[in-house]
């Protein structure tokens, strides 16, 4: 969402609040903003840590050693087996200058593209479709549509409890205009569907089919816009025969809904004057997910809904600052200002502008996210860097993920709290600053640009993370590419790349941020402050060659892993109000740990019935990769044939509920998005066994205890929870 906040400073200390002039969130704040000072102090990593060995404890160690230790393990790995034994995982949950100092540093620098982001797991597919579609990423939509739309399409989103703020402005706006429709297309009724007109529950990877029967109708009914196909558009013609394929009737038996229902969601598209669409992680979580939402794209474009206010194709982003770092460049195959490494003008400009020989930047797009996993298992990597994200909890086949990350020869991890789970897999610690300490930008879904100032110190010796990249090019030898004294400057850096590109933000700098508050791209040199909101494709020339945009119509091969005998229910995933990812913030902050006390598993009664198993037994939910024990929440708003898991518990938080490792790593093959959001499972009810506790036991503690470790002297956590026992050892014991 990218929420605007204010703090303010008292006698009790600081207090946020939501800021009414933010053009995003204009002065609303959900229950992860409200409290998120709860949490920055916290389990803190202090200062740098080392330890030879995953078996060894770490030990306190300077920021020269640590710095020295990365830019020599580097070098050694380049000189020995090239660049691309290198590799930098990161998150959108940098600043868009921490990205780009990085982009410099492997892709620039080093000469490897090897720079991927948690971004692949949640906005990828998003990417690609808009690149297909439109010639280039972007979302053209504006906030301000969801308050003049007649027609809500939420499909693959839980927009209520993963984006409230931007559902909380629809719902307003609903309130105020009754005939404004909403559908949600979700196989869970969730507190998005509560005020929906139209609850579309299709069974987990039939979107295409129900997509493409809503098209068919229109078809049929004459409601295509042919003079903006005729005018805007090329490939109509092969996608109208496509969906020649896809009848009321097909469609409806497929995705388990009624062909009354699916006309009912055709008749809102066809009457309403602007129709929106949303999307997040059921769209783009998908080996069909470039194909899902091109698929939207294609309505949109057949109905001319697009360029105009309260209409078009909206993905929402899953992370405040995954927009900022595709403006950078941060996944393995982009450049900075929405350049891509297979272009030779676009390396070109790049080794211009970064000051590099001609043809130093690989013209072949890095490691992806599971690539790098694949490339730890095979000894590829020799140096993996993982920056603000928590990929023992959050990546797909998690027994096998980590397997990988057990095998890396040198781990460095950068992260503001100690413990996560992944640190049980570094070699080096970095403490980061984080939001309240550092000062840099952001962009959020709908491209508004926003300097988050810090206002707070640090507690111990976290940096700045563009500082960390910075310092090692430095000791490459990299000082004239590295010469930055503020993240003002690297912003100014980063600007210049953007010039003339469709995310153009040379005109927007950190004074006129401060002065005027949160600007929209694009935002060329010379473009005044303007509140009015910025929508994409007003004109109706789009980013392909020919201006034109493109129908690229697909047919639907349903999930990568679909219900079997032996595995008959389908597992999708999901998040939860009050939690963000994997805990690492929230399950800090005592009001969100109440909120949201445990795990659980949703399942149908008629699923139940079958099974044996009431509300609040303990489950064994198992794969073809792994298990976890979650208590049974017997609900209908759960589909029939399909469970629902929060994917939030790691072993911080729960022995048993790493529903992560549950799933597969099949992914789209043109994102490279895995399928977290649907896989195989089988469900059966587990016999409690019941055994005496010796007379001098201790008393059972939360995991979570595992992140509250005493201080030592230093006020570093106690060296015996940094790692030595090492947290992943209770996931061996599971059986798989």
């Amino acid at each position: 969402m990218g929420c605007g906040l204010e703090v303010q400073q008292s006698s009790k200390g600081f207090k946020v609040r939501g800021d009414r002039d933010h053009p995003s969130s204009v002065g609303r704040v959900c229950i992860k903003g409200a409290t998120i000072l709860e949490s920055v102090q916290k389990d803190r990593l202090r200062s740098p840590m080392w330890r030879e060995s995953l078996d060894g404890a770490f030990k306190r160690v300077s920021w020269e050693f640590a710095l020295d230790t990365i830019a020599a393990k580097i070098r050694e790995s380049v000189e020995r087996r090239g660049p691309d034994s290198v590799a930098i995982y990161g998150s959108g949950q940098l600043f868009t200058e921490d990205y780009y100092t990085a982009q410099k540093l492997l892709k620039g620098c080093l000469g490897t593209n090897n720079f991927d982001a948690n971004s692949r797991l949640c906005m990828s597919s998003a990417v690609s479709a808009y690149v297909q579609s439109f010639g280039s990423d972007g979302p053209p939509c504006c906030y301000d549509d969801l308050e003049q739309t007649d027609c809500l399409v939420a499909i693959g989103t839980n927009t209520a409890d993963c984006h409230p703020i931007v559902f909380n402005r629809f719902r307003d706006h609903k309130k105020k205009n009754p005939d404004a429709k909403l559908i949600v297309v979700d196989p869970r009724a969730t507190a998005t569907t509560k005020v929906a007109d139209l609850h579309l529950a299709i069974r987990p990877g039939t979107d295409i089919d129900l997509l493409n029967g809503i098209a068919n109708l229109l078809v049929e009914w004459g409601k295509v816009d042919r003079e903006f196909v005729a005018a805007h558009t090329t490939g109509f013609e092969s996608f109208e025969a496509i969906v020649e394929h896809y009848p009321p009737e097909r469609v409806a038996q497929r995705c388990g809904i009624t062909v009354e229902e699916l006309h009912q969601a055709a008749t809102y598209w066809a009457e309403s004057g602007c129709v929106l669409s949303l999307w997040s992680m059921g769209i783009n979580q998908s080996r069909e997910g470039t194909a899902k939402a091109r698929t939207i794209i294609n309505l949109h474009l057949m109905t001319g809904q697009i360029g105009r206010p309260g209409a078009g194709p909206f993905s929402l982003t899953g992370q405040p600052n995954a927009m900022g770092g595709r403006e950078a460049g941060g996944l393995a195959h982009l450049l900075p200002g929405y350049r891509t490494v297979k272009n030779p003008e676009h390396r070109a400009e790049v080794e211009r502008l970064w000051n590099l020989p001609a043809g130093h930047i690989s013209p072949d797009p890095g490691l992806s996210a599971w690539e790098m996993v694949e490339a730890l298992e095979n000894d590829a990597l020799d140096v993996l860097w993982v920056a603000a994200t928590n990929p023992a909890v959050s990546m797909p086949d998690l027994h096998r993920t980590k397997a990988a990350l057990r095998r890396s020869p040198f781990t460095v991890y950068q992260e503001a709290y100690h413990p996560t789970e992944t640190s049980a897999f570094a070699h080096l610690l970095l403490p980061a600053m984080q939001w309240s300490e550092k000062t840099g930008t952001m962009t959020n879904s709908e491209r508004v640009v926003t300097l988050s100032q810090g206002f707070q110190g640090s507690l111990g010796e976290p940096r700045e993370d563009w500082w960390i990249f910075a310092q090692v090019g430095k000791r490459l030898g990299f000082d004239g590419q590295f010469a930055f004294e503020s993240s003002e400057e690297v912003h100014r850096e980063f600007r210049e790349l953007t010039r003339d590109r469709p995310c153009d933000t040379t005109g927007l700098d950190y004074s006129t941020l401060i002065e005027f508050g949160p600007q929209q791209w694009p935002y060329p040199t010379g473009e005044r402050p303007n509140t009015a909101p910025k929508r994409l494709y007003t004109d109706y020339r789009f980013n392909t060659e020919d201006g034109r945009a493109r129908f690229v119509a697909a047919h639907s091969n349903g999930l990568a892993e679909p219900p079997d005998p032996a595995f008959p229910l389908v597992l999708t995933v999901g998040r939860l109000y009050g939690h963000w990812h994997t805990q690492t913030r929230t399950g800090r902050i005592s009001r969100l740990e109440k909120l949201h006390p445990e795990p659980f598993l949703e399942i149908h009664p008629r699923d139940a019935a079958a099974l044996g198993i009431e509300d609040g037994d303990a489950l064994e939910v198992r794969s073809r990769r792994g298990r976890c024990e979650l208590p049974a929440k017997v609900t209908r708003a759960i589909s029939p044939g399909t469970v629902f898991a929060p994917m939030h518990w790691g072993l911080l938080w729960s022995n048993t509920a790493e529903v992560n490792g549950l799933t597969h790593p099949e992914a789209c093959p043109q994102s490279k998005q895995p399928e977290l959001k649907a896989c195989a499972v089988a469900v059966c009810k587990l016999v409690p066994t019941v055994t005496e506790p010796a007379a001098d036991a201790p008393a059972e503690t939360p995991n979570r205890a595992i992140g509250e470790a005493p201080a030592n002297s230093n006020g570093n956590s106690d060296s015996s929870s940094n790692g030595s026992t090492d947290p992943v050892s209770s996931s061996e014991a599971l059986p798989v």
